[in-house]
């Protein structure tokens, strides 16, 4: 079945300036805010369809054609792509047809990646599915119950120690590039017991890189802050001990988001999964030869809403339109 959540030429978006990624061909293939967490941090918002339930959102062969034809316009865009990035509005593993769809774009000739906040990795298929990608980064934010559950507000039948013992399993089997990253907030997840506590598991776990973000984007909490330099120094010292790669994505990624042609159409579908800086909107009009009083209509009509956040002006969808 087809979601009613999102048209299709929804469900592809970008390419957009990744900090890992390089420039990255994003695959929204989860309708809004459905999923396992309610991160206090999200910047789309608090999840108000808190699920587990694995299930068809889209027929994988609908993917496979999106991804195509974005990716045709890109090529006479003259556009690259480094990485097709399965990164949606929520869970990517809920979609119970993510192993086929990877299997599908592999005729696309273009590393895979799928970025995954880890809670559904104790499912066998969820771990086979993800074991098809080239590059799986999984949220690590805490390893104790009680940041846990305080950071990322798991759906409640949701185990840590059977998400830990699945990514231990997973990290075992998995031949392509494992990451992890760990978005910390002042305050809540970035204190020394609870960092030594992640940096043991990340010992287990052996991430090629462990990543350290930190909000960048208007969050679902507004008490939500960056830790300051301090604790940030800190963190990465500590899970330097064990893990060989740290690194810090504190700074924001650029604008060089790609533009089809179709100005509405790129602002609706990138601020649905990547909320934009109003500079970046500026550099996208400005290389698509679009008005300023297309994203004025989009905000009037209440599909694009305008919020601050750290002393930038942001550009987000509206999903509750």
């Amino acid at each position: 079945m087809t979601s009613p959540c999102h048209a299709p030429g929804d469900i592809v978006f970008g390419p957009v300036p990744s900090r890992r990624l390089g420039q990255s061909l994003g695959i929204n293939h989860i309708p809004s805010k459905h999923c396992t967490y309610s991160c206090i941090y999200c910047q789309l918002g608090r999840t108000d369809r808190m699920t587990i339930e694995r299930r068809e959102f889209y027929p994988p062969d609908e993917i496979l054609a999106a991804v195509t034809n974005k990716l045709a316009a890109t090529e006479k865009n003259g556009e690259t792509v480094d990485y097709l990035t399965f990164v949606p509005d929520g869970e990517p593993t809920l979609d119970i047809h993510l192993e086929r769809e990877i299997d599908l774009l592999r005729s696309r000739n273009i590393p895979i990646a799928v970025i995954t906040n880890a809670s559904l990795i104790d499912n066998p298929e969820v771990r086979r599915a993800l074991a098809k990608a080239d590059w799986v980064s999984l949220k690590m934010d805490a390893v104790d119950e009680k940041t846990w559950r305080a950071v990322d507000r798991p759906h409640g039948s949701l185990s840590l120690d059977a998400i830990l013992e699945g990514a231990l399993a997973f990290s075992r089997g998995f031949s392509g590039k494992l990451v992890t990253e760990t978005m910390l907030v002042s305050g809540v997840n970035d204190t020394t017991a609870v960092l030594e506590e992640l940096a043991a598991f990340l010992d287990l776990l052996r991430p090629g890189t462990a990543y350290l973000s930190i909000p960048i984007r208007p969050p679902a909490e507004s008490g939500v802050r960056a830790p300051d330099a301090t604790a940030m120094t800190r963190a990465w010292r500590i899970l330097s001990a064990p893990v060989d790669k740290v690194e810090t994505l504190t700074g924001y990624e650029g604008n060089a988001f790609a533009a089809s042609g179709d100005v509405a159409a790129d602002l609706l579908s990138i601020t649905a999964v990547h909320p934009m800086r109003e500079d970046a909107v500026e550099e996208l009009l400005a290389r698509s030869g679009g008005g300023r009083d297309i994203v004025e209509r989009l905000v009037a009509e209440g599909k694009i809403l305008r919020t601050e956040f750290d002393g930038f002006r942001f550009y987000l969808r509206n999903f509750k339109t």
